[in-house]
């Protein structure tokens, strides 16, 4: 029998926050609440420090991690749709050439956990040049860097 809210990924199960039924496992990954902070293994980065890691590596894959409706509203040029909930080894190894190619996620903003699970799950399966833009699109957007609506 799965636990009420995981979510089964191949040799791993995850377990959503779900006490008393205060969190549905639906919210389990909407935005409530905050990201963490930091995560172990990727350097987290601010709009300047991203714009400064694109010139020191141009070939920096930049993944959107959010869901195809959040994108609608903008996304950072050249950046690639992947949400977390697609995020997987195979669909990583798809925009990736190798595991030291730098990388670097974001959602919505530090609200949004999306980019968090996303890069958790690259750990996993092995990339180690992971960076993370936790302020995401609405530190992007707040402070006038260039961006695309589809």
């Amino acid at each position: 029998m799965q636990a009420r809210g995981a979510l089964c990924m191949p040799g791993v199960v995850i377990f959503a926050a779900v006490f008393s039924g205060a969190l549905s496992p639906v919210s389990a990954w909407s935005e409530e609440g905050s990201a963490p902070a930091a995560i172990e293994g990727a350097v987290l980065l601010s709009a300047e420090e991203l714009v400064a890691t694109f010139e020191h590596h141009p070939r920096l894959v930049m993944i959107d991690a959010r869901l195809t409706g959040d994108r609608r509203q903008g996304y950072i040029e050249g950046s690639v749709s992947l949400p977390n909930t697609e995020t997987d080894c195979d669909s990583l190894a798809r925009v990736l050439p190798g595991f030291d190619h730098p990388v670097v996620f974001y959602c919505n903003g530090p609200k949004c956990r999306r980019s968090y699970v996303a890069v958790k799950r690259a750990r996993r399966c092995g990339y180690t040049r992971i960076y993370w833009f936790r302020g995401g699109f609405a530190e992007w957007k707040a402070k006038g860097y260039p961006y695309l609506n589809e």
